[in-house]
């Protein structure tokens, strides 16, 4: 029974630190994510679903986020 709480323990830890980690690349993101930045990461999602096989976009004018329509619909 000691072996199963040990486990459990290193468990939990190995959880922490990984949540710690995830905190840290997220505060990292946030704070050098501007503007310019968040628009060329949508350009090179819109860049990978239009070169799919498998959806097309339609991309509404004025800035707003594309509508993606799959093939099936």
């Amino acid at each position: 029974m000691e072996y199963v709480l040990q486990k459990e323990k290193q468990e939990a830890e190995r959880k922490r630190v990984e949540a710690q980690g995830i905190a840290d690349y997220q505060k990292i993101i946030s704070s050098g994510l501007g503007d310019k930045q968040l628009q060329y990461e949508q350009l090179q999602v819109m860049k990978g679903l239009i070169t799919s096989q498998n959806a097309k976009v339609i991309i509404m004018g004025g800035g707003k986020t594309p509508m993606i329509l799959d093939g099936k619909n």
